[in-house]
C-alpha cells in the first residue's frame, strides 16, 4: 500500500482507511458475519485506520469492532483505533451536544469496554458543546491522554477558528469533516488550518453517501429509514441534476479502467499528503474496491479532468436540511 506518515506517532498509516457507522445499520441492515468479513478484508489489504463512535447504532459498531479484535489480540496491534464522543439522548429522546468532562470520562469508559481495550489511539469530539469553551474540553480531554486513556485529540466538523484555538491548548492530531467532490467546504480554510498546526485532516463520505458510485438510481427504492431519502442533495429535481453529473463521472472512469467509488477517494487523497479518508461499507468486495484508491496516485493531468466534469460547486442542494446542521460550524 502507498502509506502515509501518521504525524502524533510516526506510523505508516494507510490513506484509505474503514468507516464503521456502516456497520451499525446506518445505511441499510447488516450482520455481525458481513461485518467480520468487512474487518477482515481490511486487515487483510492493509487498511488500517479504522473509525467508529459510541453513537453509531447505540454502541453496536463499537461492539461489533470489539468482538472482532478480541478473536485475536493480535489484530489490535495492527490497526490505529479512533472513536468518538459529545452525542448523548437527552430525557425526551432528543439529541443533545454534551461535551463535560464528566460524559466524555463516562463516554470514554464505555467505548474502551465495548471494543475491549484499554486505550484508543484517536478520540475524537464528534461535535462541539457552545456551553463549554473549546479549550475547557481539550484540557479535560488532555488528562485522559496523559493517563494513557487516549493515545491523541482529534475534532469533528469545526470550524478553522476552532482548530486554532484548540491547537493552543493542546496539540490536535486530526479534523475530521465530510470531503468529497461534492463537499469541498473544507477548502476554505479547514484543509489549510490542519497543515498549519500539524493535523491530519480525516474525510468521511467521500463516495458522498455512495453517489459516486454509479449504482444509486432510484432513491424511492433506498429503505424507508435510509438517511438519504430525507437529504437535500438526494432529493427530487436536485438528485436527478445531480445524477446527471455523477453518470458523467461514472462514464469516465469506465474510460480510464477505474471503479467509480475508487475514483472519487482517490480524488481525495490527491488534495494533500496529510489527508486521509474513512469510506464506509457493509460489504467486503467494496473494501476492495475503496483501497485501489491508494494504489495509483492520481496525475495532476487526471484530478484537473475530473474537475472539468464534476466542477466545485456543482451539486445541487445543500448535504443537510436546516434541521439536520446542528452542532456542525458553519464558517464560510
Amino acid at each position: 500500500m502507498n502509506s502515509r506518515i501518521w504525524t502524533p506517532t510516526g506510523a505508516r498509516v494507510n490513506p484509505v482507511g474503514l468507516g464503521c457507522m456502516s456497520l451499525s445499520g446506518f445505511y441499510g441492515p447488516t450482520n455481525q458475519g458481513e461485518a467480520f468479513e468487512v474487518m477482515a478484508r481490511s486487515l487483510e489489504l492493509g487498511v488500517n485506520f479504522w473509525d467508529t463512535a459510541n453513537v453509531y447504532g447505540g454502541g453496536l459498531s463499537e461492539t461489533l469492532v470489539g468482538k472482532f479484535l478480541a478473536e485475536d489480540r493480535q489484530r489490535r496491534e495492527k490497526i490505529l483505533l479512533a472513536t468518538k464522543f459529545a452525542i448523548r439522548r437527552g430525557p425526551d429522546g432528543n439529541r443533545v451536544i454534551d461535551n463535560s468532562e464528566a460524559h466524555m470520562i463516562e463516554s470514554l469508559e464505555g467505548s474502551l469496554k465495548r471494543l475491549g481495550v484499554d486505550h484508543v489511539d484517536l478520540y475524537y469530539v464528534h461535535r462541539l458543546d457552545k456551553n463549554f469553551p473549546i479549550e475547557v474540553t481539550i484540557d479535560a480531554l488532555a488528562r485522559q491522554v496523559s493517563a494513557g486513556k487516549i493515545g491523541a485529540i482529534g475534532l469533528s466538523e469545526i470550524s478553522p477558528d476552532t482548530l486554532r484555538c484548540a491547537s493552543a491548548a493542546h496539540p490536535i492530531a486530526a479534523v475530521q469533516s465530510e470531503y468529497s467532490l461534492w463537499t469541498r467546504s473544507p477548502e476554505l480554510g479547514l484543509i489549510q488550518a490542519c497543515r498549519e498546526v500539524g493535523a491530519s485532516f480525516v474525510s468521511f463520505s467521500p463516495v458522498a453517501r455512495g453517489a459516486f458510485s454509479g449504482q444509486i438510481r432510484d432513491i424511492d427504492a433506498l429503505p424507508g429509514d435510509d438517511f438519504r431519502k430525507g437529504t437535500p442533495r438526494f432529493s427530487g429535481v436536485n438528485w436527478t441534476r445531480n445524477l446527471a453529473r455523477i453518470d458523467a463521472f461514472v462514464a469516465l472512469a469506465a474510460d480510464w479502467g477505474w471503479n467509480p467509488a475508487a475514483l472519487a477517494i482517490a480524488w481525495v487523497i490527491a488534495q494533500g499528503e496529510h489527508i486521509f479518508t474513512i469510506p464506509g461499507t457493509r460489504y467486503a468486495r467494496h473494501v476492495e474496491e475503496n483501497a485501489l484508491a491508494a494504489e495509483t496516485p492520481l496525475t495532476a493531468v487526471q484530478v484537473a479532468a475530473i474537475e472539468r466534469v464534476l466542477p466545485v460547486g456543482f451539486a445541487a442542494g445543500d448535504r443537510y436540511t436546516d434541521s439536520q446542521w446542528g452542532a456542525i460550524e458553519r464558517y464560510a
